[in-house]
């Protein structure tokens, strides 16, 4: 057994040169339980949660082992379309929360807020709960429907939802010229997908085919998404120069920049609360650079990175191995990035779904409008 250790790869032989005696326990334990443990058990079973447990003993809420099954709606999720209600969540505090609700899907229509908990589904108690098995009950075939429980702050009492699933076709990016103000654009990116900076170069051009003097850039309940998919976007809003600072476990630094071909106009970037990691990339960006101005609330504040492992059986694992840093090598994570302006949205009811009145948009246009009369 040591033999092989050695033989595999130097890293694995060191690793068990210098923990041979937990090595050794782990061996004893599981001979144990395959020769004295009351019922049959299965050695692949018992494996898969000794990597579970390997994982999960890095106390990394985004560091996960997928049997292949979770591997495999992980990978449906990724392209873009997958059944649900049509929420992303992530753990704050040790509580499964809301980060943002996906436009147009029956979660948002239901009226469920970013920064909602959810402390039940289906009456199920979400407490200790991971977030994919959470994910995992709130899937299920279209037409179907889940009950999600929720404590939203401010809220006397927890609100119940009663939510119909349906296949969720992720969006991506809206560009329009303001009705009000025809000088403006607006664009709004609701996550960065593999395809989205795609997207954004067919709607900035419909976009300069009109004629604008300034712009909206709407990141407000953005999750995030693909890394190099926000370095390519934020390059047409920013200078030449540094976009973000990816530090790995070597405090080895790679710098990804933006080339400098830019639009030169008045720039308004919306964030809030639900607005995380890639949108944090691009809205940090924008403010370090000085070439907008951030409205609305503090983001997310999620600065890491992870990547996807294959591994075999069809199974995979997503580990956190980087940090990044803004152009001015802040470190945003669990902290989150200040709005230049702060402007909360008015308080609303879950029957109204949403504010009567966007006050953050508004502000933004007032500001754009200043500046295009100067």
């Amino acid at each position: 057994m040591v033999l092989i250790c050695f033989t595999v790869t130097a890293l694995v032989g060191g690793v068990f040169f210098t923990n041979y005696q937990n090595f050794g326990q782990l061996l004893q334990v599981g001979a144990l339980i395959k020769s004295e443990f009351l019922w049959p058990v299965q050695t692949g079973k018992m494996i898969e949660g000794a990597i579970e447990g390997l994982v999960n003993s890095l106390e990394d809420e985004y560091s996960v082992y997928m049997n292949a099954e979770k591997f495999q709606e992980l990978q449906a999720h990724i392209q873009g379309t997958f059944g649900g209600i049509g929420i992303y969540v992530g753990l704050r505090e040790n509580k499964i929360t809301v980060i943002a609700p996906i436009e147009g899907t029956p979660g948002a229509k239901a009226g469920i807020k970013s920064g909602d908990v959810i402390v039940k589904i289906n009456d199920k108690s979400t407490e200790n709960m991971d977030i994919d098995e959470a994910v995992g009950i709130m899937k299920g075939e279209p037409g179907t429907d889940v009950k999600v429980s929720i404590e939203r702050s401010g809220a006397e009492k927890m609100l119940d939802f009663e939510i119909t699933r349906e296949i969720i076709n992720v969006p991506t990016v809206e560009g329009k010229i303001l009705e009000e103000n025809p000088d403006i654009a607006y664009l709004r990116i609701a996550m960065f997908a593999g395809n989205t900076d795609e997207a954004l170069v067919e709607e900035m051009k419909k976009l300069t085919d009109q004629g604008f003097k300034a712009m909206i850039i709407d990141l407000r309940d953005n999750p995030g998404g693909d890394l190099h998919t926000v370095v390519n976007i934020a390059g047409h809003f920013i200078p030449a120069g540094p976009v973000v600072h990816i530090v790995n476990n070597n405090d080895k630094t790679e710098t990804l920049p933006a080339q400098g071909n830019y639009i030169k106009v008045p720039l308004v970037v919306l964030i809030n609360g639900g607005s995380a990691s890639a949108s944090e990339i691009l809205a940090g960006a924008v403010k370090d650079t000085g070439v907008g101005t951030l409205v609305g609330t503090k983001t997310f504040g999620k600065g890491i990175v992870q990547s996807i492992f294959f591994l075999n059986k069809g199974a995979g694992l997503k580990l956190t191995t980087a940090k990044y840093l803004t152009p001015n090598k802040n470190d945003i994570h669990e902290k989150g990035i200040e709005p230049d302006i702060l402007v909360e949205l008015p308080e609303f009811t879950p029957e109204q779904k949403e504010p009567l009145k966007d006050t953050q948009k508004e502000k933004a246009i007032e500001i754009l409008e200043g500046l295009i009369n100067k």
